[in-house]
């Protein structure tokens, strides 16, 4: 338990890293953000794909094809809509958004998941559920206060904005708990070997929608220089780190914590990706957060807190037909 809830915590200050790159690349359009960034994952899972050539022959056909999807689903369709919902709406809605994923995914996971994992209690998950969905409304209370007060706002665009990261929440839905299936299904194969293979499957999606992104580029005269933009070295450096701290890394901590945990549980530590892009947000701000803020947070770790301490029940047997 402490060792996957570790492992989770990293995943989240990985994550929380892919909330920089379009405030830090404001001037680039949302497609070259994550079309670039899954190039840059892809290419780093070719030399960890070699490396890990002996783990992925033991994937069959259905297993390269269920990558497939979790890539298409979790990394290009789910910062596809992130990265234009923060610059369309800034960075703290779509924030509060993704942040309400804790509570999204357990409730969604203890529906779905209560035969295989057991089901944790709903009078025992609510007070974690409540602390967690009370912080985020906190947090974000004072950030759409800043919002409000901004006489430039654009509501349409903030309405947009909204849209996109909803369409972001699906996606990282379904994403975990679709790979928690396949992991939990196949506790003998290598974490780490299933983080390179979704790397490997995402290196074509990136190669097509980079290539067709530059096509229509081209064809509709737009202002954006391809392949690498105004600023190349900051568009480079910022899609390597990212595709190798978040994309692969992240995803790597995250297999080993959804071998080591039940879904629901695991679902509720997706908190720490909120913390970690709250505070990457305060870091580039350069300001602190008001008290406000802080008693938000508090009140998300005291969620997670309290989460770890609740146990899955194994569902009471289905009475024997007479």
């Amino acid at each position: 338990m402490l060792l996957g809830s570790l492992f989770a915590l990293l995943a989240g200050l990985m994550w929380g890293l892919v909330f920089v790159g379009p405030t830090l690349l404001a001037d680039y359009p949302a497609v070259m953000l994550s079309f670039g960034r899954y190039l840059a994952f892809g290419l780093i899972a070719l030399p960890l794909g070699w490396m890990d050539r002996h783990a992925l022959r033991q994937f069959s056909r259905g297993d390269w094809l269920e990558a497939l999807k979790l890539s298409m689903v979790g990394n290009v369709l789910y910062y596809l809509c992130l990265s234009a919902a923060i610059q369309r709406a800034g960075g703290p809605l779509p924030t509060m958004l993704i942040g309400t994923l804790p509570v999204v995914i357990a409730i969604t996971s203890n529906l779905r998941d209560a035969r295989r994992d057991g089901r944790l209690p709903w009078l025992k998950l609510a007070p974690s559920l409540g602390l967690i969905a009370a912080g985020i409304a906190l947090v974000n209370q004072v950030e759409l206060a800043h919002l409000r007060a901004d006489p430039n706002a654009d509501a349409g665009r903030y309405a947009v904005g909204a849209l996109l990261a909803l369409g972001a929440v699906v996606c990282w839905t379904w994403y975990p708990i679709r790979n928690a299936d396949w992991l939990r299904h196949h506790t003998d194969r290598s974490p780490r070997a299933w983080a390179t293979a979704q790397g490997l499957t995402t290196l074509p999606l990136a190669v097509l929608g980079t290539a067709g992104t530059w096509l229509w580029f081209s064809l509709t005269d737009a202002p954006w220089q391809m392949p690498f933009g105004p600023r190349p070295e900051a568009y480079v450096s910022l899609m390597l780190a990212i595709g190798l701290l978040s994309s692969w890394l992240g995803t790597l901590c995250w297999n080993e914590a959804s071998q080591r945990l039940p879904t629901t549980l695991v679902g509720q530590l997706i908190v720490f990706e909120t913390l970690s892009a709250l505070a990457y947000a305060y870091l580039l701000r350069r300001t602190w957060p008001e008290p406000a803020t802080l008693a938000g947070v508090a009140l998300l770790v005291a969620g997670v807190m309290w989460a770890l301490r609740v146990r899955p029940e194994p569902l009471a047997a289905e009475a024997a037909p007479h």
